[in-house]
């Protein structure tokens, strides 16, 4: 009996050592499928990689045209390139330097990105011109896409940018200069800038289309603008619908807010006719009469000729700001037809032409006929009849000091 028992435990030894070794030697095997598995997806993997590279790049884009862009850009004269792009080389070499760190990107394995200056160069053509997208991009060789996302990603960067740079209220050295200006050649003391609205066209967007439909019967959105002397814009508010009159639009800006709070133009102030004036801005009759806005008598018919040389007088003084909005248009002729673009991209696109324009007109030379800008003519001037109106003591003080002037230079040519 013991000697059976004794037997029995050794072959239960055996096979508890057989199971053992057999259960060992499968998890190797299941060890070593599971490691050829792996290799054998990192082979393929590095296979399809192979093909990839190999691969033509009509595997992941369609075939383009890069000619125009790589050949004949490169020879444009400085002239043939202001003409192209509305910028000098230099002030597109300034925008690629300034905006580079925003708008730069990074390759991939499947494509490589667009280089910044041809990123700007898309934009700049887009902003120009008014083209579709379609056809910038048959001219850049690239996708509809990609001009979209240039010409967004464009206007964001010069946004973020450049516009607190280019357009900014002035300091106290800056507005001493500006009235300078306008008081040597129209002049007009005390004077800083001129404020006027214009439309720009869009399509009627899908929601309260009836707000943006404009007095001359097409819908737009407004540009309220001033600019100094020179025809440099230093404040805006771009977006209101092409229904809302002007003054509300003025009411309803940051610039109406920050000059009834804090009125920096009254920093400065100069004694005219027994007033004490400061610095103020001009504008057209739909405008209410503030001590810091001049706008001409109402012309109701009766008014007197001292009244008329005033309005003569503020009249060739704004026409500062017109011929500014005419030179805006001429340069960036999207802003003379509707844009294939959403509401908040046209928003963009305005503000970025004006940033451009104040860096064009300090830097590049342009000439181009300004008269075609008038292809959707602007609503007509709703007057603003003032009841108790603000500022007349400074509009009678300019009164006084306009004729005493017009009448010392009579006698003087007596």
């Amino acid at each position: 009996m013991a000697h059976n028992t004794r037997c029995l435990q050794v072959c239960l030894l055996v096979l508890r050592t057989y199971f053992n070794i057999q259960s060992n030697l499968i998890q190797c095997l299941h060890a070593i499928q599971r490691q050829c598995h792996r290799q054998r997806l990192r082979s393929r993997r590095q296979i399809a990689l192979m093909i990839m590279r190999r691969r033509t790049s009509a595997v992941w884009s369609y075939p383009r045209e890069h000619k125009w862009w790589d050949i004949i850009v490169p020879e444009f004269t400085p002239e043939q390139f202001i003409q192209n792009f509305r910028v000098s080389r230099e002030s597109f070499e300034y925008m690629c330097y300034r905006l580079k760190h925003v708008l730069e990107r990074k390759n991939t394995n499947f494509r490589l990105c667009l280089p910044v200056k041809k990123r700007i160069a898309i934009a700049l053509w887009k902003l120009a011109t008014g083209n579709e997208y379609r056809s910038v991009s048959q001219l850049f060789g690239v996708g509809v896409s990609t001009v979209f996302n240039c010409v967004q990603d464009f206007c964001n960067a010069v946004i973020k940018v450049l516009l607190p740079v280019h357009i900014k209220f002035p300091d106290s050295k800056r507005l001493k200069e500006m009235a300078d200006v306008f008081e040597n050649r129209w002049n007009l003391p005390q004077c800083v800038g001129a404020i006027d609205g214009s439309h720009i066209p869009i399509i009627a967007p899908e929601k309260y289309p009836r707000d943006y439909f404009n007095r001359k019967g097409w819908h737009s959105i407004v540009m309220q603008a001033v600019v100094d002397g020179n025809g440099l814009f230093w404040d805006l508010c771009v977006g209101h619908p092409g229904s809302v009159h002007d003054a509300r639009v003025l009411r309803e800006s940051y610039l109406w807010k920050m000059l009834n709070d804090g009125h920096p133009l009254k920093q400065s102030k100069a004694h005219i006719s027994g007033c004490d004036v400061g610095y103020y801005l001009i504008g057209d009759s739909a405008y209410p009469l503030q001590n810091w806005l001049m706008k001409p008598f109402p012309d109701t018919g009766g008014l007197t000729p001292q009244q008329q040389r005033f309005n003569i007088r503020l009249s060739n003084a704004r026409s500062v700001v017109d011929s500014s909005f005419g030179r805006l248009k001429a340069r960036w002729k999207c802003l003379l037809k509707r844009n294939d673009c959403k509401l908040e991209l046209i928003k963009k696109m305005v503000l970025t032409c004006c940033v451009l324009h104040n860096i064009c007109e300090e830097r590049d030379p342009f000439s181009e006929d300004i008269s075609a800008v008038h292809m959707y003519t602007q609503p007509p001037v709703q007057a603003l009849i003032d009841h108790e109106p603000e500022g007349t003591d400074v509009q009678t003080a300019l009164l006084d000091y306009f004729n005493r002037q017009d009448g010392e230079i009579i006698q003087v040519v007596l």
